[in-house]
């Protein structure tokens, strides 16, 4: 396993690889302090591909002026230790600078997408999100890049980005890892005391109960948000942002909901921390869906 820094070593190695050696090339992005969720990405990414690459990058064009990007947990020895056990072949650990070079103005905006949910929250965080994506494609021009569930709406944005400004990549989305209380792994997690961490557990027992109900017959979009936001209040220390029920493709809020893919998507924080969460009705209906796109 080779770690690189430089953008013009990770790029030139790439080439060889799709030029010289005819490999196909795995990408997961991440931003460190990897946890199993990363690793499931990793393990797919090893199972498919020839080439696998580790993207470590915290970056800070997709945090906002409040946000924690000075906290932001950073560990590249842990997390290169982590990626050992998993055949990974080169971790790319860029610095700031390394991405952004000096007088850096080009970004990348998928209008509409990045303006939902939790584009109202944190403004600019998707123009950030990406612009790196598309600078890292450029890079290493991957065949798949893998990306998880939990972050629904990048998935949504990244694909759309792929598709409109032409990408030669395939993007594989993980299912969602979680605890064994059911609350999504995520290294936000890290900031939760034990209290505040088994408070969070109620966010997935909402998303089972949507699920339940859209289950058992019930379509209004409405009603749905109304289960998940009485699930979620029985929850003192839990503050609902929002919760949305919309177009899994598209982000469209829907009251009347047909057979199409459905996200039910969630932010609430949970004392100090933000966490989102979300899962999908119909979902054979995304798979047929992403297949088409693909």
């Amino acid at each position: 396993m080779e770690i690189i820094n430089r953008r013009q070593r990770m790029s030139s190695v790439a080439r060889k690889v799709r030029r010289e050696q005819d490999q196909t090339i795995g990408l997961v992005p991440t931003m460190g302090a990897l946890h199993e969720g990363h690793l499931s990405l990793v393990r797919e990414a090893r199972r498919m591909c020839d080439i696998v690459v580790v993207s470590v990058f915290v970056n800070p064009t997709q945090f906002g002026p409040s946000e924690d990007f000075s906290n932001y947990p950073r560990d590249l020895t842990k997390d290169t230790a982590l990626l050992t056990d998993y055949n990974v072949d080169f971790i790319f650990a860029p610095t700031v600078e390394e991405i952004y070079p000096k007088n850096f103005s080009t970004y990348v905006t998928v209008e509409g997408l990045s303006e939902q949910l939790e584009g109202v929250a944190r403004p600019g965080h998707f123009r950030g999100v990406a612009t790196v994506v598309a600078i890292l494609f450029n890079l290493i021009r991957p065949d798949f890049a893998f990306f998880g569930q939990k972050d629904a709406q990048q998935a949504v944005i990244v694909r759309r980005m792929v598709r409109d400004l032409a990408f030669d990549a395939e993007i594989v989305v993980m299912p969602t890892v979680r605890e064994e209380s059911g609350l999504a792994l995520s290294s936000r997690n890290a900031y939760l005391n034990d209290e505040e961490r088994h408070a969070a557990s109620v966010i997935y027992r909402a998303l089972k109960r949507a699920k339940e109900a859209h289950k058992g017959g019930e379509r209004s979009g409405s009603r749905i948000a109304g289960i998940v936001r009485a699930t979620i209040e029985t929850e003192p220390r839990a503050r609902i942002d929002y919760i949305s029920v919309a177009d899994a493709d598209t982000l469209e809020r829907l009251e009347k909901m047909d057979d199409r893919a459905i996200l039910v998507s969630i932010a609430v924080t949970i004392g100090d921390t933000r966490l989102i969460d979300n899962t999908i009705l119909n979902r054979a209906k995304q798979k047929e869906a992403v297949t088409t796109q693909v």
